[in-house]
């Protein structure tokens, strides 16, 4: 971590003189209905959980410690509990459905850092999906929660920049913050901050930022801009009367958003021929993988044969995968209707047994449904296999 703070505190002497205070609060912070809540638990009962949840840049060491640093240091007499909960290649889709066992399951969560628009944009999830997923990780929160102030945040990629540059926003920014604006979300558009001041001449992004996942200068970058924010955000002269207050849930955007995910054990299917439930599943070709997707419980079919069956009450039902360079292709039918095919094989297979979150079904009657699921003998003309690994079921 220290690097990281090192880089953060040098940066931020420096950076103040290149690029004044008033432009970030005009262009890239969005303060909306702010984080007072956060402000008072942790000031008034000096306790504090703070989560954040988001992909790969989330995941790695960087912003996020320093963030940590900075809340520590910003209040010295607060007990707070971190919950990292960045999982590689993860958008708002697995965050809604992984979030009660990566974060509610902890206690009660005072403030959530956000994560999902690059995620979101390379995995190709559409509007309604990235909408309908934003949605249910801000209800589900609140739902727990009334008074938790959660923060989104929007990291820089070369498409994004390609973007800010045309005179576009992206559309998965578009997408999330009409998320943010419904419920009164701040935000932290980084980037377009990064894109703006690589074209003003302050850094490259080949020399010193060189990723979408940041050198340490990158990761600089973006802690100082949230801290920066966060300043701001903390800087209420609080009185007596002044009191946490529960946030107002407005009308869903989407009726079937992702408000009540959860995440299914496996041990729940029902087996027919041609499926088995490996117990401690670890791949044998030598191609990376992802934590907890490797020496876990996998139910596992690879050649054609019955369809296991799920029961499962809930409006929406996918699978998490862990999709590799045997991966296959499956049908699948809710209720005995009409069988849908659907093409297990990812762009990064061929490298990664990638976890992949496929939603089968939604918009379903809230009641009890039955899902089946058959491996079939067609596949990816790139795939060298017909396997469906399945480690977890997902429904809302």
């Amino acid at each position: 971590m220290g690097k990281y703070v090192l880089v953060l505190c040098t940066f931020f002497l420096s950076s103040t003189f290149l690029f004044g205070q008033r432009d970030l609060d005009l262009y890239y912070h969005q303060t909306r209905g702010g984080l007072q809540n956060a402000q008072l638990r942790f000031e008034r009962e000096k306790t504090g959980r703070v989560a954040f949840l988001g992909g790969s840049i989330t995941h790695n060491p960087g912003w996020r410690d320093s963030v940590c640093v900075y809340l520590q240091r910003r209040f010295p007499e607060t007990t707070f509990e971190f919950i990292a909960a960045g999982i590689p290649s993860m958008g708002s889709t697995p965050g809604a459905f992984r979030l009660d066992r990566d974060v509610l399951s902890k206690g009660r969560i005072d403030l959530l850092f956000e994560e999902a628009a690059v995620n979101d944009a390379t995995n190709g999830r559409s509007r309604e999906e990235q909408i309908k997923a934003m949605e249910g990780i801000v209800r589900h929160v609140r739902y727990r929660n009334p008074a938790a102030d959660i923060l989104l945040m929007y990291f820089v990629d070369p498409d994004k920049m390609a973007d800010y540059r045309a005179g576009r926003v992206p559309e998965v920014i578009q997408h999330h913050e009409v998320v943010a604006l419904h419920y009164g979300l701040p935000s932290i558009n980084l980037a377009r901050e990064v894109t703006e001041r690589i074209d003003r001449g302050e850094f490259s992004w080949e020399q010193d930022f060189k990723d979408l996942h940041p050198s340490p200068f990158g990761q600089g970058v973006y802690a100082r801009s949230m801290i920066h924010f966060l300043d701001r955000a903390f800087d209420h002269n609080l009185t007596a009367e002044t009191q946490v207050t529960p946030h107002s849930l407005p009308e869903k955007l989407e009726p079937f958003c992702y408000d009540d995910g959860r995440l299914i054990d496996i041990g729940a299917a029902g087996l027919a021929d041609g499926w088995q439930l490996e117990s401690n599943w670890s791949p044998g070709d030598g191609t990376g993988t992802r934590k907890n997707y490797t020496q876990v419980p996998m139910l596992i079919g690879t050649s054609p044969g019955g369809a296991l069956r799920l029961k499962f009450r809930g409006h929406t039902v996918g699978i998490a995968v862990a999709a590799g360079q045997d991966a296959g292709m499956i049908e699948y039918r809710i209720d005995k209707g009409d069988w849908q095919r659907l093409n297990l094989f990812t762009q990064w297979s061929k490298s990664l047994h990638l976890p992949w979150y496929y939603t089968l079904a939604g918009g379903l009657k809230d009641k009890k449904h039955r899902l089946e699921i058959r491996v079939i003998g067609e596949k990816d003309e790139r795939s060298n296999g017909n396997a469906c690994r399945i480690r977890y079921f997902y429904a809302n």
